[in-house]
């Protein structure tokens, strides 16, 4: 199996397994408050996640978001492996509360795509968004998948000690976060 259809295998997964997940664990999760798509748009790099099936320890991974002007997103994931190889993935992200826009669906544009049910809440849910939209945090609602993302494939220390500390607030297991190796 390439490692490409491995990776879209396994992402894929990863959606039904939110998807099929009991919903979130302890005390409902808070989100951003209201995110701005348009400002949000463009290339995140991933500078901490916890650990998931679809993706190896070492791969440093991009994720670039696009507002369409139908309200959707479109998503386009890339990992680069240590070793400089890459995989991909395209999708689209639907708002599922409108107004404020920080729980999305997302769908990756597979042939078995369709067939994995989403939940209505949402599988995608922005946390936590600097100001100057340079940081994120984005998380699931049952706390098993927590992205780091900032606009620079680094941060200043500092910067990310704020925002482990703030995903452990919110009930994510930050002990066991993980960085690409770079």
């Amino acid at each position: 199996m390439t490692d490409f259809l491995r990776f879209v295998l396994v992402g894929g997964l990863l959606v039904i397994g939110v998807a099929c997940s009991s919903g979130p664990k302890g005390s409902s999760l808070a989100t951003a408050g209201r995110v701005d798509l348009a400002r949000y748009a463009g290339k995140w790099h991933e500078i901490a996640r916890l650990p998931m099936a679809f993706q190896k320890a070492g791969d440093a991974a991009t994720a670039t978001y696009e507002a369409r002007a139908d309200g959707k997103v479109g998503v386009h994931n890339v990992a680069v492996r240590p070793d400089g190889t890459t995989a991909e993935i395209r999708g689209t992200a639907t708002v599922v509360n409108p107004g404020e826009n920080t729980r999305l669906a997302v769908r990756f544009d597979t042939w078995f795509g369709p067939l994995i049910p989403v939940s209505k809440e949402g599988n995608y849910w922005i946390l936590y968004v600097s100001p100057g939209y340079e940081q994120a945090l984005v998380g699931t609602p049952d706390r098993k998948f927590l992205w780091i993302l900032a606009r620079t494939a680094t941060v200043p220390a500092n910067v990310e000690g704020d925002l482990v500390a703030r995903a452990k607030a919110l009930g994510f297991e930050t002990e066991k976060l993980i960085r690409p190796t770079r």
